[in-house]
């Protein structure tokens, strides 16, 4: 082989674990293939399911020819959508010191979640240069690569109790407690914890708001699947309202996402929210000018159309309930799905205990597979999720949920 004549210094990087499986599920030519890789709601027919109350936002849109000119919007995004964004997260419906809470508040919209966690680690990397980021171990495998490419050094906090299948509060507040700095920041989930589905109740959350005021600590919130998860916006929202309405001497950030609790997951819409604290609300403008000088030079403002559909629809009270009804739509599936798997697996008599599949919460279900018995589904059953046993419920319906019970009784009886 003749040698490569370049400046690069480049080396194969692994391909995304995710789209890689997704890639090789679309090409299984099996007829009871299952996919519980990607975390897309899919119905109980296996086919993706645009809101309705999304199409009537659309259809009416349309009309309305100056929403659909394609022109540019401002370096923050879209003026009016930020304010419903900020809104619908930190929920103020004309309580009292509302004025003041929002001058608390710089939004700027976003490339999705995922480019609201970018902006974010950006910005701080570049302003509050922290000395190390905490992630939860296991958390989303993107907020590594993000972190990574921000250039703050990472740590994690223990999450997932492997042997009683739980959430580790305790090792997470006692590895917080003695290893994180001033400064540092420690990403938490807002609701639905990806990869493990499983949250900190309210109590768990009042004591990490605690520790985190009391150490210095910097909370970064990902935000995901507002209203999706539990079917309630309010709800899922409670840890993000905790820590800005009872903590007010605390900065802190949110990213927040549309595409699950909208469906918009090719649209890519989102917003990034900076809290100051209440003593130095004069900066918010500041922060707002810094991350406008970050989003010019990478993509100049966030995409138009999928900011208008949410716009329309929380900007309509008849929509808006709409809206509350799909998201019941799709949480009520979810946690259906997830009792029926349980229920199957418990009539198998199927070694272990899978209490946890019915207590975790929204898309995601750390089933407590190893990586022998995933790669057993995926040669044996053509069932695809991802090495770490993580499962998205969503694939899962009334015609194939016996067949993966079967296939995962099959592999814990004989993969071990």
């Amino acid at each position: 082989m003749s040698k490569i004549d370049t400046r690069l210094n480049v080396s194969p990087v692994p391909p995304d674990e995710i789209f890689a499986l997704n890639g090789a599920y679309a090409v299984d030519p099996h007829p009871q293939k299952v996919s519980l890789g990607v975390g897309v709601y899919r119905t109980d027919d296996g086919k993706p399911w645009p809101l309705p109350t999304v199409q009537k936002a659309e259809k009416e849109l349309v009309v309305d020819d100056d929403l659909f000119r394609h022109e540019y919007t401002a370096i923050e995004g879209d003026v009016p959508f930020l304010g419903i964004a900020r809104d619908l997260m930190f929920g103020f419906e004309g309580k009292q010191g509302e004025n003041e809470a929002k001058a608390r508040i710089g939004s700027v919209q976003t490339v999705a979640g995922t480019g609201a966690n970018h902006l974010g680690a950006l910005f701080l990397a570049h302003h509050m240069k922290p000395p190390t980021v905490w992630l939860s171990n296991p958390s989303w495998a993107n907020h590594q690569t993000i972190w990574e490419l921000a250039g703050v050094p990472r740590k994690t906090y223990p999450y997932y109790h492997a042997a009683t299948r739980s959430f580790d509060f305790e090792g997470m507040m006692s590895s917080l407690e003695s290893e994180a700095q001033e400064g540092d920041v420690v990403l938490l989930h807002a609701c639905a914890h990806n990869p493990t589905g499983l949250d900190p109740n309210k109590e768990q959350w009042v004591a990490i708001a605690d520790l985190c005021e009391r150490k210095k600590l910097f909370p970064f919130f990902d935000s995901a699947y507002q209203g999706f998860a539990s079917g309630s916006v309010e709800e899922d929202a409670w840890a993000v309202r905790y820590f800005f309405n009872n903590k007010p001497d605390m900065e802190m950030c949110v990213a927040q996402s549309f595409s699950k609790n909208f469906g918009l997951y090719g649209q890519r819409v989102g917003a990034f929210h900076y809290c100051t604290n209440r003593a130095s609300t004069t900066i918010r403008d500041i922060v707002v000018n810094n991350l406008c000088h970050l989003i010019r030079g990478e993509f100049s403002m966030g995409p138009r159309v999928g900011c208008s559909i949410v716009k329309k629809v929380l900007t309509s009270e008849e929509l808006t309930a709409d809206w509350h009804q799909d998201l019941q739509v799709m949480s009520s599936r979810i946690k259906a799905m997830r009792k029926a798997l349980y229920s199957e697996l418990v009539r198998l008599q199927t070694p272990g205990t899978w209490e946890h599949i019915i207590q975790q919460n929204g898309m995601f279900s750390y089933t407590g597979l190893s990586p022998k018995q995933v790669y057993a589904l995926k040669d044996k059953y053509h069932i695809y999720l991802l090495k770490s046993g993580r499962a998205s419920i969503s694939g899962l319906s009334q015609k194939n949920v016996a067949y993966v019970a079967q296939a995962i009784d099959d592999v814990i009886r004989n993969e071990n």
